[in-house]
């Protein structure tokens, strides 16, 4: 089977499970409607309130990383329901054709779906705040709504590896929401320098106009890239060595 046909049909799965098409969709949805709530009813106040507005700006996406999360996982979990990854590897024997394809279907359907959240929540949410509205000409507004798209899919790639290593969407989602949710922010106030380096943290670093905590937009990007890469080397390696 040639590698364009086996991306062909990674995305027909993404598209035909609901489970994973849902969170796709659920990326842009989820993002709109806090951006909406939010900025409508107390956007003003906060920025009348002298915080980083460059950052206020993708609060959503603190929300939006959730469903990410759960694109990723739920996109390599449908192989492992029903043997559907014995009938996987049958068209694809090639094992790291194979994982390379997933990967390649999850990442760039987040980074697609990711950069459209990214500058719709920015213009969306600038849309309410008259005077104290902030454009694209703002510096770093432009590299957060790209970086906020790329932060997105290198989320859903980092629960995809996992799964692939975990077997299961419910293990890695309940390994990484609370991770996010919780874990990471109690580091931070233990271990501030060490938090720098977590994937949520760093990659975040992006969306600030002036990057705080050490590492710069794109360093910390790139931090939570090397997640990223080890949970999917992880994943690799872990189909390759085990029995369908």
């Amino acid at each position: 089977m040639s590698v364009t046909a086996v991306l062909h049909s990674e995305w027909i799965k993404i598209r035909s499970v609901r489970a994973s098409f849902g969170s796709l969709i659920a990326v842009f949805a989820a993002t709109l409607a806090i951006t909406l709530l939010v900025y409508s009813t107390v956007g003003r106040a906060e920025a009348d309130g002298g915080e980083d507005l460059l950052f206020g700006a993708f609060y959503a996406i603190n929300f939006a990383q959730i469903a990410a999360i759960s694109f990723g996982a739920t996109a390599v979990s449908s192989e492992y329901a029903g043997g559907a990854l014995r009938i996987s590897l049958s068209a694809v024997p090639r094992r790291g054709l194979f994982c390379a394809a997933k990967t390649a279907a999850v990442g760039s359907a987040a980074l697609a779906v990711g950069l459209a959240t990214g500058f719709t929540t920015f213009f969306v949410g600038q849309a309410f705040l008259g005077e104290y509205a902030i454009g694209l000409g703002t510096p770093g507004a432009l590299r957060a709504c790209v970086g906020a798209g790329i932060y997105l899919a290198l989320m859903a790639l980092f629960a995809a590896g996992l799964t692939l290593l975990l077997r299961s969407a419910v293990a890695v989602l309940s390994l990484l929401i609370p991770f996010i949710l919780i874990v990471s922010f109690v580091i931070g106030d233990i271990a501030e320098g060490a938090s720098r380096y977590l994937p949520d943290r760093a990659g975040q670093q992006v969306l600030h106009e002036e990057a705080a905590g050490g590492l710069g937009p794109w360093t910390g990007l790139a931090v939570t890239a090397l997640w990223a890469a080890a949970a999917l080397l992880a994943g690799w390696w872990a189909v390759r060595r085990r029995d369908a």
